[in-house]
């Protein structure tokens, strides 16, 4: 489980992405670095790192289910994935 302060960081740079996302478009179509640069660094998509929903785990994430391969196994196994379950043959 991921420190609150990482998950807490992490939600904090996805907001601000979304916020200054139209704006940096913009200003990128422009050319306009010296705009660009007066923008909070945090806004910059770049930045944004893939975390597990549930635990915050930085590695090991799945994209199409946005958890962690740990998560991933559990809820699986659990059967609370739709349309998942475990092979055996």
């Amino acid at each position: 489980m991921a420190r609150e302060s990482l998950k807490a960081r992490d939600r904090k740079r996805e907001r601000l992405v979304a916020k200054y996302a139209e704006k940096r478009a913009e200003l990128k179509a422009k050319g306009d670095w010296v705009g660009l640069d007066k923008l909070p660094k945090n806004s910059s998509a770049v930045r944004l790192h893939n975390r597990c929903k549930l635990t915050g785990r930085p590695k090991g994430y799945m994209r199409k289910f946005g958890i962690s391969r740990v998560t991933f196994r559990e809820m699986a196994g659990e059967g609370k994935i739709p349309g998942l379950t475990k092979a055996s043959w």
